[in-house]
């Protein structure tokens, strides 16, 4: 039997390999969940925690799309309604698009600032305007839902703010993805404009796979600070379209990069995929039971100080992820090792395309639009702030202690007096003592309020004869 120790000092070691692998990725998949589906067919191509429940952030603006443009095709509403910015749209935090309460916007130009921005504000709006309240239009955001079959799914906002009624996942995007495709293919354009420019202000969509990955036509991104980044991304090629869903991924660089990861294998297939069994349809995958993990302390704790916005700051962080998880990617990816490649091709800039004009009141065209845009290039200059010259003349005063003598001068006479008796010899060395000389004056006014105030002055004289004795009560 010694003849096969060598032999089996190989094999033993194989699957110590294969058994630490095992434990390792379903550790790695935790933090993640992620889904590939043919759009037409809904056939699952990929699932890893495909029905585990979520944060969805600001992908539920994608039901609030749907909810809005389904009330425009029925003819409830039109893209040129007008719609106002209330003070609770205001409130609402970045990202955003800030407008004043009382400012007005169309649907059309709510919906691209929602959808490319991921503004908040303009969420609120579309709510308010449709279904008269952000409660209201959260109801019809969760009959829409459970229309649809997505059954892990429920909205208390329209934006996808933290919120612990705010649930969904990856299953359940990925039947709304399906959803817009199908039943709204007139406005579908919406969630894939390459950017948008108010005034002069120019904001590209956060999704990074728009002109830069080959095919890509859509969806919505999503962060916050429990749910990590999110994407709903989808991509047409020779006539066949596919729709990726990545939750929790650890930037919007690293979300693109498991979106077009997921889509490259659903585009060139894989030479072991005889050995996956059959997933079936997306509206067959089983729902779990459990609660959606809270991902605040590794995405925004410690020293990731993240704003709880939608607005990826070019976070790399995770781009070096092809080190640490890169080896296991490339056992889970089937032996390919793709990561190399969307990498490189999302740092690239973006195809060129001019940005679609968005701005504030009714619809215009023309001359008009372009005074439209003049104007609100207006309200995005920034305001001249005379107050910072005022600043750098208190910083420079000669004496701190001068302004503490203006201040307590504004509150009482008795004060001013004292002070300008306490320390003569300052006022023979400094010529600023001349300013004490004269307020004396203004307290000739209120001495008929403050009678007490002429017998103080009069009492200090003999301290100022010491003034080491008055160095110690100034402390």
């Amino acid at each position: 039997m010694h003849f096969l120790r060598p032999l089996l000092r190989p094999s033993l070691k194989w699957i110590l390999a294969v058994a630490m692998l095992a434990i390792a990725l379903p550790r790695m998949a935790a933090a993640e969940a992620l889904l590939l589906i043919e759009a037409d067919s809904g056939k699952v191509l990929q699932a890893d925690n495909a029905t585990m429940p979520w944060y969805p952030a600001s992908l539920s603006k994608l039901m609030t799309a749907y909810v809005t443009l389904t009330a425009v095709k029925q003819g409830r509403v039109s893209l040129d309604t007008l719609i106002t910015v209330s003070p609770t749209a205001a409130a609402q935090s970045p990202s955003k698009m800030g407008f004043r309460p009382g400012t007005q916007v169309t649907v059309d130009n709510a919906l691209k600032m929602m959808l490319v921005k991921s503004a908040n504000d303009m969420a609120v709006v579309l709510a308010e305007g449709i279904g008269g309240s952000v409660d209201g239009f959260a109801g019809m955001m969760n009959q829409t839902a459970q229309k649809l079959g997505m059954t892990q799914t429920s909205y208390v906002n329209p934006n996808g703010l933290p919120a612990d009624g705010q649930i969904t996942s990856a299953r359940d995007m990925a039947i709304l993805a399906r959803a817009i495709i199908r039943d709204l293919p007139e406005y579908e354009y919406f969630v894939h404009i390459p950017s948008i420019r108010f005034g002069r202000r120019v904001t590209a969509n956060f999704n990074k796979l728009i002109g830069r990955y080959p095919g890509a036509d859509g969806f919505k991104t999503g962060f916050i600070c429990a749910s990590g980044y999110n994407l709903v991304a989808s991509a047409t090629r020779d006539g066949r379209r596919l729709i990726a869903v990545v939750l929790g991924a650890s930037s919007g660089r690293m979300r693109a990069i498991r979106a077009a990861q997921l889509l490259d294998r659903g585009f060139n297939g894989s030479g072991m995929t005889w050995l996956r069994p059959s997933l079936g349809s997306v509206d067959n995958l089983v729902p779990v039971d459990t609660t959606p993990p809270n991902l605040r302390e590794e995405m925004c704790g410690g020293k990731h100080k993240r704003p709880a916005s939608d607005e990826d700051q070019e976070d790399t962080v995770a781009s070096s992820g092809n080190g640490g998880e890169g080896g296991m990617a490339f056992f889970a990816t089937g032996l390919q090792a793709a990561m190399p490649k969307p990498s490189e091709l999302l740092a690239l800039p973006a195809a060129a395309s001019e940005p679609v004009i968005v701005y504030t009141g009714p619809t215009k065209s023309g001359a008009a639009l372009i005074a439209a845009t003049e104007a609100d290039s207006e309200k995005l200059q920034p305001v001249k702030r005379g107050k910072r010259t005022r600043v750098v003349v208190r910083v420079n005063k000669p004496d701190a202690a001068e302004t503490k003598s203006d201040s307590k001068t504004a509150k009482g006479d008795a004060k001013p007096a004292r002070h300008a008796n306490a320390k003569p010899d300052a006022a023979v060395a400094k010529p600023v003592a001349s300013k004490p000389a004269a307020k004396p004056a203004a307290a000739a006014k209120p001495a008929v309020d403050k009678p007490a105030a002429t017998t103080k002055p009069a009492a200090k004289p003999k301290a100022a004869a010491k003034p080491k004795a008055d160095a110690k009560p100034a402390s």
